[in-house]
């Protein structure tokens, strides 16, 4: 007698077997089986490229393609039938030098058979809107279109897996963290009908659901925090990776959490957070190298965002249309110009030379307790401030300066610290002692190191500059300190006008026609607050009215005094300029002044004179004056400090106000644009049209992307949605929706999901819980070997997913299991161990000092907000496929490798958590 599991089992192969057989008895679908092939095969000398067409002819258009290559119904009279299958190699399709291989028996049995039944011709699926097919209501949906996929394979799905199982897989996917022991016993332990419903709720309110959901996003935002490229100097975007997290924990609908990132700033009265939100589009990386052409990477960062949004939003790999037409999706490189204009009103520059931190446009980030204390600031230096002007003015009542026609002298040995000393005779010497400055001057002054210059001064009643090293031809790039023609000073640092510079300017004036020494300190900061000026040793008050210095101000032109590099002299009187590669304190200073004052003064001064000048100096010292500048000085302190500490900046999208023309680059250079036609911003248009009543800019893009009529952009985001719980998109290839994407397996599933998705107002923990409790989430991964063998990849879904987790989870499992993860959420980059020595190999100067890793808690927190330098991502985690944040990124690889295990046993995290 056979036994009964050999039965079994032979009837198991023997459904296996008649399967494909039955399936294949089904039509041919055009989108499914023919178009793909036509992608991979044809379009590259018969596809959208207008450029390398052959023989005109196109196979992406029906009505070429039937006219001169298919015969409906007729397979003899098709020549696209007698090319694929010529037997002389030098008249079959595709011809050997395309690199493309034939067609095989299959796939060419796969075109007979479309053509005798009528040639039926479609638009690629994922240009169609999506049309709600019929099916139950909720979760049964899902398992409606599943099942009856199954039945038609004759295959029989595996049961639901165990409850331990369930909270763990749940866990992990919706919260990225294990599930603790109380959570495990109180599920399985609850009989309720509800406890599995309850369970996930749980879990979607916790506000772990958020950094989950922002793992990924940060992935596809190419987030990172350091700009990338040779020098690669760090930035801190971490306000918007915040806001990332707190949009997914109040469960922000998509469509409003896409039109923020994309435009938030062009929203009505855009708030604070809406403008953060569009940080989105600054994460890209970003030259900061010395020599870099502004024009060049001006047109690289808006590639950038155009790959990025098409990607993240349409599944579109739009970037090939940079060079020409799209070779196999209808995008032609005007479409890609004409997309590229929604960005071509951005404010931001190209490359920011030598950037260190964050480069404008830029949002300082103020909280409710930020902005009471610096109030709280303000008003004790406000109240300081006053004592100190009190006191300089009784000083200066009592021993007003009386000031000589100077006779300039060679500087002594005490003239410690000077850089540069000019000495010059007023006026014939002023020529030549800008000569001398020219030939001697080796200082390299910069945005983020710290100089003095001092100098003094007798005023005529004119205004200009009384130093500089402006390059007034460079949109007026370099430094320098101005009179204006009220008296008061006058200060810039500039990398272009007016966007990306400092300027401010005292409330005190200098006096007519007597003498003044004015020094100007600045530490090198980018901010106006490191700028501080001097009249006659004592710091004087400017304001600032432009504070937004993003990048180099370095120049070639020398420093001159009394002109900038195209103005006329300034009419004043100058002497003893010097010019320090550091920060004066105002001790120094007074001692400058009180240098000046011995070694200038005639022989023969009456000694009242002497005594006078000497009363000057010596009252610079007394402690009610000093006491009073100390209290000033220390408070601006701690309020600086209180800033870096407290007041985090962001990148953001911020409008120019008016717009740069953009035109075609002939194969995408950027020093070649075809400029007889200009090109305005519109959306590709073989996709519906951008409604008339949106405006052509950044905002109109984004409600056109998140509107309901875009067929790609609920599709694209369900799909990555599976991806995330069961490992593989219902279209595998998450980042290209094109003709070249693998189709889906379940069209009408991903169909349904899509309209889904909207008709829940695109709620994204509705439509994820919709996923998750359908019964082929729930379903046990475990499987017969006759199963795996049929699907071992499981698209088919007859069983539920297994697949590696991703590195950050890993590392937050360890982490968590062995109580050592911290709660905190969001907030600046932290630095777990790694490995030695890492950033000084790899990234040379670049790394901005050596690695340090943090002590107490920071390295503990969640690996979502470990460091990331592009050039030196954290090893362990690229061990386990983390990516490098350098380009978007919407599909991991996974990957099993023997350094992995390595990783495990020996990285210090896992160390300490065993």
């Amino acid at each position: 007698m056979i036994p009964l599991s050999r039965i079994q089992a032979a009837l198991a192969t023997l459904i296996l077997t008649l399967a494909p057989a039955a399936q294949s008895a089904e039509p041919v679908d055009f989108n499914l089986d023919i178009l793909p092939i036509l992608a991979d095969r044809c379009f590259h000398c018969h596809g959208p490229d207008t450029s390398k067409v052959k023989g005109d002819l196109r196979l992406d258009i029906e009505e070429q393609a039937k006219e001169f290559a298919i015969s409906p119904g007729d397979i003899a009279d098709s020549e696209l039938i007698t090319r694929i299958t010529h037997e002389d190699p030098d008249e079959v399709m595709p011809p050997k030098n395309s690199g493309k291989p034939r067609l095989d028996e299959q796939e060419i049995d796969l075109f007979k058979r479309w053509i005798e039944e009528g040639a039926e011709w479609e638009d690629h699926w994922a240009w169609e809107t999506p049309v709600r097919p019929e099916a139950p209501e909720g979760s049964s949906a899902i398992d409606h279109f599943i099942s009856t996929r199954l039945e038609s394979e004759g295959l029989t799905a595996t049961p639901e897996a165990s409850r331990e199982t369930l909270i763990r897989r749940a866990a992990f996917d919706i919260i990225g963290l294990p599930p603790t022991l109380s959570e495990i016993d109180a599920f399985v332990s609850d009989t309720s009908p509800d406890a599995y419903e309850n369970m996930l709720d749980r879990y979607f309110a916790s506000p772990r659901y958020g950094e989950r959901m922002a793992i990924d996003w940060l992935d596809a935002a190419r987030y990172a925090d350091s700009n990338g490229f040779q020098n690669d100097f760090s930035r801190d975007m971490h306000p918007w990776r915040d806001w990332v997290i707190n949009a997914y924990n109040e469960n922000m609908p998509f469509d409003q959490f896409a039109i923020e990132q994309l435009a938030g700033d062009l929203l009505e009265n855009a708030t604070q957070e809406q403008r953060i939100a569009t940080g989105f589009n600054r994460n890209h990386r970003s030259n900061t190298e010395g020599g870099s052409v502004e024009e060049e990477w001006y047109v690289e960062n808006r590639v950038d965002r155009i790959e990025t949004t098409s990607t993240v939003f349409l599944g579109l790999t739009m970037g090939c249309a940079r060079c020409h037409d799209h070779k196999y999706d209808p995008i032609s490189q005007k479409d890609f110009y004409r997309f590229f204009a929604f960005f071509s009103s951005t404010a931001d520059r190209g490359f920011y030379e030598e950037t260190r931190g964050n480069a404008g446009p830029q949002l300082t980030i103020h909280s409710e307790g930020s902005t009471e204390r610096l109030a709280k600031f303000d008003e004790d230096i406000a109240t300081a401030q006053a004592k100190l002007t009190e006191a300089e003015k009784e000083i200066r009542s009592k021993y007003a300066p009386v000031f000589r026609d100077i006779k300039i002298k060679k500087a002594a040995a005490s003239d410690r610290k000077s850089a540069i000393h000019i000495e010059l005779d007023q006026p014939e010497s002023l020529t030549q002692a800008n000569e001398t400055l020219q030939a001697s001057n080796d200082l390299d002054i910069n945005y983020d190191r710290a100089f003095s210059a001092a100098v003094w001064v007798k005023r005529s009643g004119g205004s200009g500059a009384i130093f500089s090293k402006i390059d007034d031809a460079a949109a007026y790039r370099g430094f320098d300190l101005m009179l204006l023609g009220d008296g008061r000073l006058q200060s810039h640092l500039i990398n272009t006008w007016p966007e990306n510079g400092i300027r401010l300017a005292t409330d005190a004036a200098l006096r007519d026609n007597g003498w003044s020494h004015v020094t100007l300190t600045y530490d090198g900061s980018s901010k106006a607050s490191g700028i501080q000026i001097y009249v006659n040793s004592v710091p004087v008050t400017a304001k600032a009215d432009t504070d937004k210095l993003g990048g180099t101000v370095h120049t070639d032109q020398p420093v001159r005094i009394g002109q900038r590099s195209n103005s006329e002299h300034l009419e004043a009187q100058f002497a003893d300029f010097r010019l320090y590669d550091s920060v004066l304190d105002q001790s120094e200073i007074e001692s400058i002044m009180a240098f000046d004052f011995a070694r200038r003064l005639p022989e023969d001064l009456a000694a009242e004179d002497r005594q006078e000048l000497s009363a000057i100096r010596n009252a610079t010292q007394t402690l009610a004056l000093g006491s009073a500048r100390s209290e000033v000085d220390k408070l601006n302190r701690e309020k600086d400090e209180y800033v870096k500490n407290n007041v985090p900046t962001v990148m953001v999208m911020e409008e120019m106000e008016t717009p740069r023309e953009t035109y075609r680059l002939m194969r995408g250079a950027y020093d070649a644009p075809d400029t007889s036609e200009q090109l305005f911003p519109e959306v590709p248009e073989f996709l519906p049209a951008l409604d008339p009543a949106l405006p052509k800019n950044r905002l109109g893009l984004a409600k056109w992307i998140a509107s309901e009529e875009n067929p790609l952009t609920a599709r694209v985001t369900v799909n990555r949605l599976w991806q995330k719980f069961f490992g593989t998109g219902l279209v595998p290839t998450a980042e290209n929706f094109g003709t070249q994407s693998a189709p889906p397996e379940y069209p009408e599933l991903l169909d349904w999901l899509a309209t889904e998705f909207t008709r829940l107002n695109w709620d994204l923990k509705a439509i994820q819980k919709t996923i998750t409790m359908s019964n082929a989430y729930r379903r046990s991964s475990d499987a017969t070997p006759a199963l795996i063998e049929r699907d071992p990849k499981n698209i088919l879904l007859a069983r539920g997913p297994r697949f590696r987790m991703q590195a950050e989870l890993i590392r937050d499992n360890a982490l968590a299991i062995s109580g050592l993860l911290t709660d905190s959420i969001g907030g600046p980059a932290t630095k777990p161990y790694q490995p030695e020595g890492m950033w000084e190999e790899l990234a040379g100067g670049a790394s901005q000092g050596p690695y340090k890793p943090d002590s107490g808690d920071g390295l503990y927190r969640r690996s979502l907000y470990t460091n990331r330098k592009r050039t030196v991502p954290h090893a362990t985690l690229s061990t386990f496929d983390a990516p490098s944040f350098e380009v978007c990124t919407v599909r991991r690889a996974r990957t099993n490798t023997p350094l992995q295990a390595l990783a495990l046993l020996n990285d210090t995290t896992y160390v300490e958590a065993a």
